[in-house]
């Protein structure tokens, strides 16, 4: 069976910026594996009434795929798709793109230095195996007592039902996280009426942004150099945002006191505005952008319970206040199981799942290499989210270094590298370290950042986009065991 030199799991913005990165190195001999029956990844799944990114779209995008088309300064979703696709066809995939094609298993075969990887249909054998699954792909649902008993329409808001007409209907959406900030105003405009279940208020800063005129989008198009220089701007203005979200005092406080005047500015009821202000720290939890979503739980057209949904009993739902509301139709805009990802329990090792290495919370080295799993690279996995610039940056970083890392591998006998234990657990400390004094961890909420089965935080990157880089840029291939190690089977 021919060996394949890589093997990409997942086309969304992290896969289609693995696999550019290959190819620009010479890397052609490459496979991208996508279950689903399009790219596009988080972009192709959540398509619920007024879904956008809240990262401005010309930094929301590929370093070598620049576009110059967005409609608005943050892309709507449709238009994120749309751009994916674009870079696919212009990548030039061909066959090298599997779609409907799942990973169904991956076993490291330390005799043949590969691993071989089941689809279900043709197995395949690769020197080297990149999960680019993402992070937001599993909606959560919470355990809600009797939530099988609502007999009307029930979905997450990331698996959205098309079929479903909203009009004149009673409308229940749980959550207020940043699917729910995008949605509510829309459900506002059609629904009879909306009841948002609220466990705990976002801090809310103005999202701005504005319609990009045809001749803007025709004069960056035309002026590479101007396209360039827009997208340094919004990354130095992302960077800054890392002051505010991770505890500096001032910065923090300056943001807090944005967020608090947009509350006041936008809602006049002082008991809705104390029931809709957080009670912990400046970007403890992800700071959410929109103009639109406290006027809409305003309006008549909302009511807000400031209280978590706990109980489903058909129609009638009641919340942890004791409040009873009916209700045609319920949304669960409750987030993802981001920090135990789904793929690791089909991903075996040297002698374990990554499911079982990742037992207390993911760890790894570079955010991108697993002690234990030779020739094997996480992208979008341990501590490569950001909150407060484009995490699309996070992966270009990381397919860089896989780049470099493959280098590395080929200079190998065996072919394979393979990631010392103590470095992974000394870049786990150097994490730990980092993130210690700030608001995720000692801001007194609870958020998606941290897995409770360890409390460490194991989603997010401590640091800054230029911080990331330099890290990443500074290793010399010490992370690896020595070639004269023996090979663990």
């Amino acid at each position: 069976m021919r060996v394949i030199d890589a093997v990409v799991v997942g086309a969304g913005f992290a896969g289609l910026a693995m696999v550019g990165a290959l190819r620009r190195a010479g890397r052609d001999d490459v496979v991208v594996l996508e279950r689903a029956s399009d790219v596009g990844g988080t972009w192709r799944d959540n398509t619920y009434p007024g879904v956008a990114c809240d990262v401005p779209a010309h930094l929301y995008s590929l370093a070598a795929h620049p576009h110059a088309g967005w409609s608005r300064t943050f892309a709507p979703g449709g238009e994120i798709q749309d751009y994916l696709r674009g870079v696919a066809e212009r990548e030039a995939l061909g066959d090298r793109l599997r779609l409907r094609t799942p990973m169904l298993g991956a076993r490291w075969d330390a005799e043949g230095s590969v691993w071989r990887i089941d689809t279900g249909a043709e197995p395949l054998v690769a020197r080297s195996l990149v999960l680019a699954c993402g992070r937001l792909t599993e909606p959560n649902v919470p355990a809600i007592a009797g939530l099988e008993s609502f007999p009307g329409p029930l979905f997450h808001s990331a698996r959205w039902d098309h079929d479903v007409d909203l009009t004149g209907k009673r409308v229940a959406v749980v959550g207020t996280g940043a699917s729910a900030v995008q949605l509510v105003p829309e459900l506002a405009r059609t629904a009879a009426h909306v009841t948002l279940f609220q466990r705990t208020p976002a801090w809310i800063v103005p999202r701005g942004g504005d319609d990009i005129a045809p001749a803007e989008r025709e004069r960056l198009a035309a002026h590479p150099g101007e396209m360039a220089r827009l997208r340094a701007q919004l990354y130095a203005e992302g960077e800054e945002r890392f002051a505010s979200r991770s505890g500096d005092a001032a910065a923090s406080t300056a943001a807090r006191a944005i967020a608090l005047g947009h509350l006041h500015a936008q809602v006049a009821d002082p008991a809705l505005r104390a029931a809709l202000t957080p009670d912990y720290a400046f970007g403890c939890k992800r700071v959410l952008l929109s103009d639109a979503f406290y006027p809409a739980v305003a309006s008549e057209a909302v009511s807000l319970e400031p209280t978590a949904l706990a109980r489903v009993d058909g129609s009638t739902l009641t919340a942890a206040s004791g409040e009873t509301y009916e209700a045609d139709v319920l949304v669960l805009a409750t987030g993802f199981a981001a920090a135990q990802q789904p793929y690791a329990d089909l991903v075996h090792g040297d002698g374990e799942t990554l499911a079982e290495h990742w037992s207390e919370g993911m760890t790894s080295f570079g955010s991108t290499v697993v002690a234990g799993f030779p020739n094997l690279y996480v992208l979008n996995g341990p501590n490569a989210s950001l909150g407060h610039n484009s995490a699309v940056l996070m992966a270009e970083e990381q397919a860089a270094y896989v780049v470099r890392t493959l280098a590395e591998r080929d200079r190998r006998p065996d072919r394979a590298v393979r990631v010392r234990p103590d470095a992974e657990a000394a870049y786990t400390d150097e994490i730990a370290a980092a993130a210690a004094s700030t608001p995720w961890l000692t801001g007194g909420c609870r958020n998606w950042y941290i897995d409770e089965r360890s409390g460490r935080l194991t989603l997010l990157w401590p640091g800054t986009v230029q911080a990331f880089r330099e890290r990443l840029a500074g290793t010399d291939g010490s992370e690896f065991e020595p070639v004269h190690s023996p090979v663990r089977g």
